[in-house]
């Protein structure tokens, strides 16, 4: 089996590209320049690394996440790097007016929004599914209403600025993996919600683009330490796939697939061979390390 994923990956990468994509418009820093951008979970992961890009390209920055102390300090190298401003709001998403109160402080500071991306999630376990549907349903808070919240009160002032939204969803979203299925659920919810709302944009030619990142296995300290133990590939990197997310947003592409050869791979197989994929998936995981 790991003969055939490393014969068929390849092939099927270059496949996909060439099937979903045209060459994409070049990408510039200068396109970031003086946005004003919110981003979510940037304490720490990709969140943190977007923040970095964003301050090296001298946007407008306004953080969020749980922990302040750890804002406290991005905030401070955001601005040692060349942000043209830089604040945070620390607080949780499990409160259901926090993501109203991030947007208002935007609004006040800067007077409109840019972008928006929306890249924090909730805490969850890397196991079988134990029937808690409690924490499905918190989750779900955390992970996709939240999303919608935000996204609801951004709305007017991104529709002013003809701006974007840029969602950070996972390959967990596209297509199910085992130990994961709360996790997964969330992100189904994701593709569902923006992809539909996508549509609604374009039939009342709202200018706001709305771009979905479908990322596989990254190099995050949070990911490493849930699934290292039972995941046999080799995560990526955190700080080009948070480049990337910001590029595909700038570009304003529909989506992301990031690591782009795997995660392409993968969506072309779901939908000419799926049963194989799945093989393929569970021969990806050192079960006999995955303890109830």
């Amino acid at each position: 089996m790991g003969l055939l994923l490393k014969i068929f990956i390849p092939l099927l990468g270059v496949a996909l590209a060439f099937y979903f994509y045209s060459a994409p418009e070049n990408f510039s820093e200068e396109m970031l320049r003086g946005k004003r951008v919110i981003v979510t979970g940037a304490s720490g992961g990709i969140g943190e690394q977007m923040a970095y890009h964003l301050a090296r390209m001298e946007a407008h920055l306004l953080l969020t996440a749980r922990t302040e102390a750890k804002l406290q300090k991005v905030v401070k190298r955001c601005l040692e790097l060349g942000a043209a401003s830089a604040r945070y709001v620390s607080g949780s998403m499990e409160d259901t007016t926090f993501p109203e109160v991030v947007v208002k402080e935007a609004e006040n500071t800067w007077g409109g929004l840019d972008m928006l991306i929306l890249n924090h999630i909730g805490y969850t376990y890397f196991n079988y599914f134990d029937g808690d549907v409690a924490h499905i349903r918190k989750l779900l808070e955390i992970n996709f209403l939240s999303y919608v919240a935000m996204t609801v009160s951004a709305l007017p002032l991104l529709k002013e600025s003809e701006g974007s939204i840029i969602v950070v969803s996972s390959m967990a979203g596209k297509t199910g993996a085992p130990f994961s299925a709360p996790y997964s659920a969330t992100k189904f919810a994701l593709d569902g919600f923006f992809s539909s709302l996508r549509h609604e944009f374009i039939i009342d030619k709202v200018n706001v683009s709305i771009t979905l990142c479908i990322l596989g296995y990254i190099d995050t300290e949070n990911a490493v330490r849930a699934v290292s133990h039972a995941i046999r590939s080799t995560p990526a990197p955190k700080e080009e796939c948070a480049l990337e997310i910001i590029k595909s947003g700038a570009l304003r592409q529909r989506e992301l697939h990031y690591p782009s050869r795997v995660v392409g791979s993968m969506l072309l197989l779901q939908a000419i061979a799926p049963d194989f994929l799945d093989s393929l998936t569970r021969s990806g995981y050192k079960v006999e390390n995955i303890r109830r």
